[in-house]
C-alpha cells in the first residue's frame, strides 16, 4: 500500500470514530433527555394524585333536600321520617368498591358509639339491589343499602367526586335533628377511620 493509500485509509478510520462518537453522543444526550422527561411526568403524575386524593370539606349550613329512596331490603326512605335524629348520609361507588364495602362494616363496628350520638347512618349508592348485596354479603355487612338513581347523589352534590363521572364519591353528609346540613366531608381516597368520622360528627354537632 502507498504512503498516499495509507493515509487515505487512517482519514477514513477517524472520520468514520468519529461520526460514530457523535452519533453515540447523540443518542446518549437523547437518553438524558428521555429519563428526564419521564422523572418529570412521573413527579406530575404524583403530584396530581395527591393533590386530587386530598379531602375536601364544608360547614356550611343549608337546609339538607329532602329525598325518598327504597333500600335492599324493600323499605323506603324519607328524609323527613328522620326528622328529630341526627343522620349520616355515606354515598360510595358501592359495587366493585371493596374500601367503599369495607368503610360500612367498619362504621357497623362503632354502632354504640353512633347511637351515643343519636346518629342514624344511611348508605346511599347507585346500584342495582342484586349488585350491591352481593358485595355486602360477602363481607358480612348488615345495615341495608339506599339505591338512588342518581337524583339525591346529584342534590347532595357528590357526583363525579370519586373515579367515575356519574357515580357518587366517597362521601359523608351530616343533618341534624332540624334537618340542616351540618357537615359535609369528600375523600377520594376512598378511606375515613371511624373514629375520625365520630370526631367530625361531634365537632359539627356541637358548633
Amino acid at each position: 500500500m502507498s504512503h498516499k493509500a495509507a493515509e487515505q485509509s487512517r482519514n477514513e478510520r477517524r472520520q468514520r470514530a468519529e461520526q460514530a462518537a457523535r452519533a453515540s453522543g447523540r443518542r446518549r444526550r437523547l437518553r438524558m433527555m428521555i429519563g428526564t422527561a419521564s422523572a418529570l411526568a412521573l413527579v406530575a403524575a404524583v403530584t396530581a394524585m395527591m393533590l386530587t386524593s386530598r379531602p375536601e370539606s364544608s360547614d356550611a349550613i343549608r337546609t339538607a333536600p329532602e329525598f325518598t329512596l327504597t333500600d335492599t331490603g324493600g323499605s323506603e326512605h324519607t328524609l323527613a321520617q328522620h326528622r328529630g335524629e341526627n343522620v349520616l348520609l355515606y354515598f360510595s361507588e358501592g359495587a366493585g368498591c371493596q374500601s367503599c364495602i369495607v368503610q360500612m362494616g367498619e362504621i357497623e363496628k362503632q354502632a354504640a358509639a353512633f347511637e351515643k350520638l343519636d346518629v342514624t347512618v344511611l348508605p346511599i349508592v347507585m346500584n342495582t339491589r342484586e349488585q350491591i348485596t352481593a358485595d355486602v354479603t360477602a363481607n358480612g355487612v348488615t345495615t341495608p343499602f339506599l339505591l338512588d338513581d342518581g337524583t339525591v347523589s346529584e342534590a347532595y352534590g357528590t357526583l363525579g367526586k370519586g373515579m367515575h363521572a356519574e357515580l357518587p364519591g366517597h362521601s359523608f353528609v351530616l343533618i341534624d335533628r332540624q334537618g340542616r346540613q351540618r357537615w359535609y366531608g369528600e375523600y377520594p381516597s376512598m378511606w375515613l377511620a371511624p373514629q375520625d368520622l365520630l370526631d367530625e360528627i361531634r365537632s359539627n354537632l356541637s358548633a
